[in-house]
Order: C-alpha cells, then sequence, then structure tokens
C-alpha cells in the first residue's frame, strides 16, 4: 500500500468511529416528554381549537379562563365575580389532574380594565397561598365573550 491508500484508509475509519460516537450520544438522549390533553366537564368548553389544559413532561399547562358559567354559559356581571369563576374553573382543571393550587408556579390574568386589579387581586388571594406563584397581570383591549377577566396557569406535576 502506498502512503496516499494508509490516508484514505484512515480517515475512512475515523469517518466510521466519529459515525458511532455521534450515534451513541444521539441513541442515549433522553426521549421528548409525552404531551397529553387534559378535559373535564367541570369547566367550560373551549370556545376555539385548544384543549383545557396539556400536560407536558412534569408541567400542566393550562388554557386562560374566563368567568363562564360551566352549566349556564353566562358570566357573571362584575370583575371580582368574574375571576372567582375563572378561578373555580381552573381549579376543575386542577383537580381532574390531580392538583390543587399549591402545585401552581405560574399565573397571567389578563384584565380589560386595571381599574379591576384590587378587586381581582383580593379573589386571587382567596385561592392562594405562600409561596405565592410567579405572577403578571396585564390590561388587553378585549378578552373573549366580552368578558372582564381571563387568568391561565402552569402547575408543577406531583
Amino acid at each position: 500500500m502506498d502512503g496516499s491508500t494508509i490516508i484514505l484508509v484512515l480517515v475512512f475509519a475515523c469517518g466510521i468511529l466519529a459515525g458511532f460516537g455521534v450515534y451513541a450520544i444521539v441513541s442515549t438522549a433522553p426521549p421528548a416528554p409525552v404531551q397529553a390533553a387534559l378535559y373535564t366537564e367541570n369547566a367550560p368548553e373551549p370556545i376555539g381549537p385548544y384543549s383545557q389544559a396539556v400536560q407536558c413532561g412534569d408541567y400542566l399547562f393550562m388554557s386562560g379562563q374566563i368567568g363562564l358559567d360551566p352549566a349556564t354559559g353566562n358570566l357573571s356581571g362584575t370583575a371580582a365575580g368574574e375571576a372567582r369563576q375563572a378561578m373555580e374553573n381552573l381549579r376543575a382543571v386542577l383537580l381532574e389532574a390531580g392538583l390543587d393550587f399549591s402545585d401552581v408556579v405560574q399565573t397571567r390574568i389578563y384584565l380589560t380594565d386595571l381599574a379591576d386589579f384590587d378587586a381581582v387581586n383580593a379573589v386571587y388571594a382567596e385561592y392562594l397561598q405562600e409561596p405565592y406563584p410567579a405572577r403578571a397581570t396585564v390590561q388587553v383591549a378585549a378578552l373573549p365573550k366580552g368578558a372582564r377577566v381571563e387568568i391561565e396557569m402552569v402547575a408543577r406535576v406531583r
């Protein structure tokens, strides 16, 4: 064998070994978390193409809930009443997953009027205890069905 043939054989052998190394790394990577949609009749039916919640790995991502009464489909008429019903709807989703508000790690509250912040905050405080979840509250131009309040949450699965 001449020198160039030996180099080609060595390059080929190194390529094969490198391929085995990459295969070993990729084949031992943990599998992607499985996603599963969650549904309960104790919360309002989704009013669009989304799930009430999706569990992905160790987390439950709950879609925003407005204050629709699941039995009547009506809003309560006040920001505090809507917040209370939204929290009850979220409680129903949590219970379906075997969880409760102590498992919640993040919350987002959407208000059509920040003047309702104190009333909604008082209702919210009735449902959660320290350590409180991380939270953002923002004012938005409008919410579905003319709602004043929408609340979404992320919970850690036990």
